[in-house]
């Protein structure tokens, strides 16, 4: 017999200390290993704090994310700020929704992606289409499409890049709430309507992001490998950051807005330079930032682009919108299949990262302690993260060391077990946990030497999305 009804059916205060008591009880193995290994760390800081200090992080994580985390779109959430009803004015109860797609040469995913964006089951959707100078299929498919379901086109003349194109949809949009997909993607159709349910629950929410998985996860190992990972991106990652009211990359594949929270920055968005150049990639991060920045940064923006009539036709005031993840909008998106378009993939979100720690990393501090914390922590990570293996597998090997790179690999096993575990947790009777070391391994030893590699070519704004 299930315990997920008798569950539900406790009070609210009971559910979630009893939520608390069970992560900490599944977490205990971890907590003894890293209290084993504290006394230690004086003798050798070296050597054991960066494996401490990552493990200890997982498990704060884990632990925000099963005891603390939970979907606004099931229940209203118990960590809210104060004046929530005060400060942010409610959506009516069932919004209009302009959903939003910028597609070039996608004859091959484009269907099934549309159609399934006019079959989510969302009250009041409005769906428009902008194909920006396919030079394969795609228009030809488009028109059919428009002749059979309910999805206003927009033909471009020239390609202007996918943030330009995405913008040019916004000033046709009519929605309290924009939403967004990219073209290879495929929603469940409760998908949509469970992110807008969140925003009209929860007012003091900009925007939320859905839950991805790999929808070619069966391809190859590569495929299966980067399915799980993104389940614990999404599952552990963003509730961890959603539990402040603080996901910083409402990701592509399904990100939800409120239109008074982005739609005086989408010019900002799509004119963003970097490095004195135009940056083109369409940076989920860098929307998001505009969203949770906008308090301290907004009306610098709107006065930057006060010609445009994203910004004097409408002006919004700037509020501390929280940004939060919805777990039940399950998402799938076509994942590179081979090693060489995963490389590219890793490149261009690397490079993403680069431009908005200069942006989002302004103001994370005024988000408060806890927020701060996990993204400040997030880009040490990101940024020792070559450092350490150029220490760990280059530097001690030559050195003669071989015992503190076995160590360093064995954390980062340790490491991906415990993802694995996390997963399995979820997703009880499937293999694929499995999985989930084989990525910490390659990202120790393989996709963090990407990060210096993009910083070099961060200029060079070249973009594929080719999967094969």
């Amino acid at each position: 017999m299930s315990l997920a009804p008798r569950y539900d059916s406790l009070d609210d205060g009971v559910r979630h200390a009893l939520r608390r008591l069970v992560t900490l009880l599944a977490l205990l193995p971890l907590l003894i290993l890293l209290a084993a290994q504290a006394p230690r760390l004086p003798g050798g800081p070296l050597v054991l704090g960066y494996g401490f200090l990552v493990l200890a992080v997982t498990t704060v994580m884990l632990f925000l994310a099963y005891a603390h985390y939970e979907d606004p779109a099931v229940r209203t959430v118990r960590r809210r700020p104060v004046a929530a009803t005060a400060d942010f004015p409610p959506l009516p109860p069932a919004p209009r929704v302009s959903f939003l797609l910028a597609v070039k040469d996608e004859q091959d995913h484009i269907e099934s992606c549309v159609r399934s964006m006019a079959a989510s089951d969302c009250p009041g959707l409005d769906l428009v289409v902008v194909d920006d100078a396919s030079t394969d299929g795609t228009p030809a498919i488009l028109r059919r499409l428009a002749a059979e379901l309910p999805v206003r086109l927009l033909f471009l003349d020239r390609n202007v890049g996918k943030k330009r194109a995405l913008v040019l949809a916004a000033e046709h949009a009519e929605g309290d709430v924009l939403a967004f997909t990219d073209s290879d993607c495929l929603l469940a159709p409760d998908a949509l309507r469970r992110c807008v349910d969140a925003l009209v629950r929860h007012p003091e929410l900009g925007a939320v992001s859905g839950h991805a998985r790999a929808l070619n996860a069966d391809a190859t190992l590569l495929t299966r490998v980067q399915d799980v990972w993104y389940e614990g991106q999404f599952r552990v990652a963003k509730a961890a950051e959603a539990v402040f009211g603080a996901v910083t990359c409402v990701s592509g594949p399904l990100a939800v807005f409120r239109r008074d929270a982005v739609y005086n920055y989408l010019p900002a968005w799509a004119e963003d330079r970097f490095l004195g150049r135009d940056f083109r990639f369409a940076t989920d991060r860098q929307l998001t930032g505009y969203v949770l920045g906008q308090f301290r940064l907004g009306r610098r923006l709107k006065a930057r682009h006060a010609g445009s009539p994203f910004v004097h036709g409408t002006d919004h005031p700037e509020r501390a919108w929280r940004t939060g993840y919805v777990r039940s909008a399950v998402v799938r998106t076509t994942v590179p299949a081979r090693l060489r378009p995963f490389l590219r993939q890793q490149i261009r979100w690397k490079k993403s990262f680069i431009r908005n720690i200069f942006f989002t990393g302004t103001f994370m501090w005024r988000r408060g302690p806890a927020a701060a914390a996990l993204y400040y922590g997030h880009v040490l990570w990101v940024l020792a993260a070559p450092v350490m293996a150029v220490r760990h597998l280059l530097w001690a090997p030559a050195a003669g060391l071989w015992t503190l790179t076995a160590l360093y690999l064995a954390g980062v096993l340790l490491k991906g077990v415990v993802w694995g575990v996390a997963f399995r947790i979820d997703h009880p009777g499937t293999p694929r946990w499995r999985y989930r070391p084989l990525m910490s391994l390659l990202s120790a030893t393989l996709l963090a030497w990407l990060l210096p590699w993009s910083l070099l070519t961060i200029r060079r704004n070249v973009w594929s999305r080719s999967a094969t």
